[in-house]
């Protein structure tokens, strides 16, 4: 298991309470955590955050991040994965699948180049 979690701002703090309930040596950032990026910040700065501290963001950003995400591809930048959670799923089955992703993933599997993103 080599996969971290940034958990965006907008989802509530159960998802980290249940997921290292669940496993507690899983690395669960949120945004407003110390040394994580603060409340409020910018989707580009949470984009280099990510790359910079090999994380994949959980988010339920579908307006704003694509957007963020190809300009920061176009910068020749990547990002180790990026989640994005249905509109309706349960706390538990999104607690489930990402344990099943950490628990199964390679280092890097889920990263997103300009080479990749279409």
């Amino acid at each position: 298991m080599n996969v971290q979690y940034l958990l965006d701002e907008n989802l509530a703090p159960i998802y980290r309470e249940q997921l290292l309930r669940r496993q507690f040596d899983l690395v669960v950032w949120m945004v407003g955590d110390p040394y994580a990026p603060a409340k409020g910040t910018q989707d580009p700065e949470i984009l280099f955050w990510c790359e910079k501290n090999s994380c994949l963001l959980v988010t339920n950003n579908r307006r704003s991040m694509p957007v963020h995400l190809a300009d920061h591809l176009t910068q020749g930048r990547h990002v180790p994965g990026i989640l994005v959670l249905r509109p309706r799923a349960e706390i538990g089955q999104v607690v489930d699948d990402l344990l099943a992703i950490a628990g199964a993933s390679l280092k890097d599997e889920y990263r997103v180049e300009s080479s990749t993103f279409r």
